[in-house]
């Protein structure tokens, strides 16, 4: 149970907190249950979804956009934009791009698409909306958790005493795997074969440039993985 509402805590701003910092594995076990944790992301946005039926299409999708930044205090975004300032001004250096990443400062870089990728967002859930596809409001928050999973699973934490390092080391690769597929079956079964090929394709990509620049992955280019891969989903969706 820690395991899960570490997860929560640290994925979400629903209200749970834990007494002191938790044990290097327990921190590790709470990545398994990132899928779980964007399930129940997808259960409030699905939930929110129906309340708002009867409310103008581009309303709905621009609330159901507010909350999702709400339910996950723009954790993701944050790392998108600090990704994007680093990838620009890094000019293909790793320290400098590193250092970039540390900045809490964000350029012009970070604002652009920061604003692009919102803009894709909520226009892509306008069109789910009028085509009544809801049912990608629970399977994309739970794609986008489990490439987080896939990431720390298969990728290299590159800040020595970080809090993915934990994650990383500790992470129970054996069930990590397990769970995964037990996604993709999942994603299969809500008919989410296209979207899932987009993901997969979409996440190695991304990963392949992370491994190129950095040797590994980051807290930031994490986030900027799950942003990034949720709009190509959403997206996908709305095209399909």
């Amino acid at each position: 149970m820690q395991a899960l509402l570490i997860a929560v805590q640290f994925l979400t701003c629903l209200p749970v907190r834990l007494a002191g910092m938790p044990a290097p594995d327990a921190m590790g076990r709470s990545l398994l249950y990132y899928p779980l944790v964007g399930a129940m992301l997808g259960v409030l946005l699905y939930l929110a979804a129906g309340m708002l039926d009867g409310a103008p299409a581009l309303l709905q999708a621009a609330l159901l956009l507010a909350l999702w930044v709400g339910l996950t205090g723009a954790l993701h975004l944050d790392g998108l934009a600090d990704s994007a300032d680093a990838w620009l001004g890094g000019f293909g250096d790793r320290e400098r791009t590193l250092a970039i990443m540390k900045d809490p400062r964000s350029g012009p870089a970070a604002v652009v698409v920061l604003v692009l990728t919102l803009l894709l967002k909520c226009a892509a859930l306008f069109a789910l909306i009028e085509q009544q596809q809801l049912v990608a409001l629970l399977l994309v928050p739970i794609l986008g958790r489990s490439a987080l999973l896939a990431l720390f699973l298969s990728t290299p934490y590159v800040r020595a005493g970080g809090l993915g390092q934990a994650l990383t080391e500790y992470l129970p690769r054996g069930p990590a795997k397990a769970v995964l597929a037990a996604v993709a079956l999942f994603a299969l079964a809500l008919g989410g074969g296209w979207p899932l090929l987009v993901g997969v394709v979409l996440f190695m990509l991304l990963r392949q440039w992370m491994v190129a620049r950095l040797g590994g992955t980051t807290g930031d280019t994490a986030g900027a993985l799950l942003e990034l891969l949720e709009c190509a989903l959403l997206v996908s969706l709305a095209l399909g």
